[in-house]
């Protein structure tokens, strides 16, 4: 199992950026898959981008363009640059680890068995 602590959260203009932070503990061997996910008041959790071991990314819809994941393997850690936020981007934001899989499975929620606990951002308009 691998354990994850989200971080970089917070309250931030539109237009604004923020740059959320996943740190990865335990056997991080076996997260061969790892994505941001995000969960609205009211609303499913959605996913928000992934990217695999080889470091292929992907992303919803949503925030191409103004989104960006990145990982640094050496401190284990998954990181999200959030760039011209909007108000509808307010949401819980989860870490999230797995095992291999498809590339175009990557975005979906069954691919992952470990999630971190949160962090919170808020964008005001």
């Amino acid at each position: 199992q691998v354990q994850l602590e989200e971080s970089g959260g917070g309250t931030v203009q539109a237009g604004g950026s923020l740059r959320l932070s996943c740190v990865a503990s335990g056997n991080t061997n076996g997260a061969n898959s790892m994505g941001w996910f995000r969960r609205a008041p009211g609303k499913a959790r959605e996913a928000v981008a992934a990217i695999d071991r080889g470091g292929s990314d992907t992303y919803a819809d949503p925030v191409k363009g103004r989104f960006t994941i990145s990982k640094d393997n050496a401190k284990n850690t998954l990181y999200l640059q959030m760039n011209s936020l909007k108000p509808e981007d307010t949401a819980m934001y989860y870490c999230a680890a797995g095992g291999r899989t498809s590339f175009s499975a990557l975005l979906r929620t069954y691919t992952y068995n470990s999630w971190g606990q949160g962090t919170q951002v808020t964008v005001s308009s």
